[in-house]
Parts: C-alpha cells; structure tokens; sequence
C-alpha cells in the first residue's frame, strides 16, 4: 500500500514559518565609520567644553562601543552587537595598557638622545667634572656584574628545576616550592642587604665589590630560572622519557641527553628573560657595590660602576650646572631600555632556532 503525504503548504511571502537563522552583515568599513564619528563628537564636545585629552579619548571609546552595538543590533542580532562591544572594550584596553609604555619610550628617547654619542661609550667619568665624560665604565660594571649572576643561577636554577620535575617528592620537593614562590615576590632591596649582611661578616661592614651586587641578583634570577625551567621540563611528553627507559639508558642520561634538549629552547628563554629582568635592578647594586668614577674590572676589588646606579646618582646629585648630569642619566636609562630590548629579541630568536623541528 502506498502512502501519500500532502505537499507542505508555503505560507504567502515566501516564509516557511521557521525562525530565520541568519541576518544582515554590517560592511567591513562600519566600524571604522564609527569610530571616526565618535571622534568627530568628542573632539566637538571636548573643544565647546574645555576638556582635555584624556576625556576625549574616554568619550571616543564610550561612544563607539554604544553607536556599533546600536548599529549592530539592528542588522546583525544582539548575539553579534555583544561581540563587536566586547571587541571595542578590550581594544580599548589593550591602548590604554600601551599608554604607559609609549609614554616612557618617548620621554626617554626625547631626552636620551641629546647625549647618545661616540663620546657616551667612550669615555668614563673620571676628572670630568660638568660637561662631557660618559658611561663606558657603567656599561662595562653592569655586563661583568650581570654575567656572574648569571654564571651562579643558571646551574642552580636549572638543577633545581630538574630536581622538582623529575625527582622531587614529598615535604622537600613541596618545600622548595614553596620557598621559590616566596623569593620571586621579594623585594629587591632585601636580596641587597643579604648580600651585603654575608659579606660583610667577612670583609666588614664597609664591603663594597661587585661580587657581593652579582651574589644580590642572583638571589632574584634564581627564582625565576626555576619557575621557567621548571614549566619547560614538564612540557616534555612523557612518552620520550619511557622510551628513553625502556631502551635500558639510566634516568641521569635520559635527562641530560633526551628531556634537557627537548626543552632547551624554552629553558634559554627563560634565562634570557630572567637576566633582563635584574640587569637594570638599582637597589641591590646601591647597597653592594655602589658608585665609582673610573673603570674597575676587577669584581673583587673596591667598588664598581653600574648603569641604572650611574644614572641614580647622576639625577639625585647633580652638580653645577644640572643640565649635563641630567642628559646622561636619561642617556644612561636609554642604554638600559635598549639592552633589555636587545634581550629580548635574543629570546625569541633562540626559542626560533632552538624549538624542536616537527616536519617529516
């Protein structure tokens, strides 16, 4: 027996009845539109009322989110308004997170730049008294300060975190832990007076060297090589360890030879980021090493010249006339901001280099 079944009647206009799923697009250009008319009413409402910059960027990004959500609301739904409001929310503050940023590139880089010359990286401060001079000593200070620092925290940051990952357990494992999540929040100031408190009991109370600075950044850098390197060897698959094991190849070997290469790119990226992060600490260094005119090389004799104390000193006592101690402490805060940059870049080229390859 055959069963026929009515043909569904289509409702006059077209519709089938159903809820329709899809709506209008606004055009690509609509959101800039926006925009650009928020701009165009702040300014008019800022210029007629008096008020300043920061109001009127306010006023931009609140008539913006309201105009694209009304807009989009409209023609898209109200599903797509709240996400085109969101994305105007978070735009906004991703530029104010960038105010701070290009305000302090800028005013140092305004001031900074008046004293960038070859005299600057040439010269010390010895006998130079007003004009002139430069920081090739402070330059010199920081980089052998900064290398034993790194020299001492790198072998114990990363065996600490080899230890955690791969064979701590139990209260000491937890403890360490811990004790590394207390030192990564400590103030700076406190690791110079460690340092200088140890040293002291040894050399007296009026030590000043820059090893006793380099033992101060340590205690900073340490804590941080652990923490990266520590989530660096956890994300080496397990599956490479068993295999390792199962070929008879003891755990120390396996570590060296199969878990420290997988991760070496994260882990010299850590080290980079934690140098950068204690090559421009001022505390520490005030305290242990403090300040000298002229070019000492040797860390274990009398005091040594560093930049971010160079340009303390430079701007809290400044002789006569100010202007010249003035443009080399900025000068002096240039040279740091392009070495943490310089850093930086170094980072991530050597987790590009270093990442483990996936092709075939």
């Amino acid at each position: 027996m055959t069963v026929q079944t009515a043909p569904q009647q289509t409702p006059p206009g077209g519709s089938s009845g159903r809820p329709a799923l899809a709506h209008g697009v606004l055009p690509r250009w609509a959101p800039w539109a926006v925009l650009a008319a928020a701009a165009a009413v702040a300014a008019a409402v800022s210029v007629t009322a008096g008020l300043n910059a920061a109001l009127f960027a306010v006023g931009t990004a609140v008539l913006t989110g309201a105009g694209l959500y009304a807009w989009s609301s409209s023609v898209e739904g109200g599903r797509r308004a709240k996400d085109r409001l969101v994305t105007v929310v978070v735009s906004s503050a991703f530029l104010v997170a960038l105010v701070p940023l290009v305000s302090v590139l800028w005013t140092v880089l305004t001031f900074g730049l008046q004293r960038f010359d070859l005299e600057f990286f040439t010269y010390s401060m010895r006998g130079i008294v007003g004009e002139g001079g430069g920081v090739y000593h402070a330059i010199l200070g920081t980089l052998i300060i900064t290398g034993l620092a790194t020299l001492m925290s790198v072998p114990v940051g990363l065996l600490a975190a080899v230890y955690l990952v791969e064979y701590g357990k139990g209260r000491l494992a937890r403890a360490i832990t811990f004790f590394v999540d207390v030192m990564t929040g400590i103030p700076s100031i406190v690791a110079g007076l460690f340092a200088f408190a140890l040293f002291a009991l040894f050399f007296g109370p009026g030590v000043r060297m820059g090893i006793v600075g380099a033992v101060a950044l340590s205690v900073l850098m340490i804590p941080v090589v652990v923490r990266s390197t520590e989530e660096m060897l956890k994300l080496v698959p397990n599956e490479l360890r068993e295999a390792s094991l199962a070929l008879g190849v003891p755990k120390w070997r396996t570590i060296v030879k199969v878990v420290i290469p997988t991760s070496i790119a994260g882990i010299a990226t850590g080290v980079t980021l934690a140098i950068a992060r204690v090559i421009g600490e001022t505390a520490p260094l005030l305290i242990t090493v403090g300040i000298t005119t002229g070019t000492n090389l040797n860390p274990f004799d009398g005091r040594m010249a560093s930049l971010p104390v160079f340009a303390y000193y430079s701007y809290v006592t400044p002789g006569v006339p100010r202007d010249p101690y003035l443009d080399r402490a900025w000068a002096a805060a240039l040279v740091l901001i392009v070495i943490v940059m310089v850093l930086n870049l170094l980072a991530r080229l050597i987790s590009r280099l270093f990442a483990p390859k996936t092709g075939r």
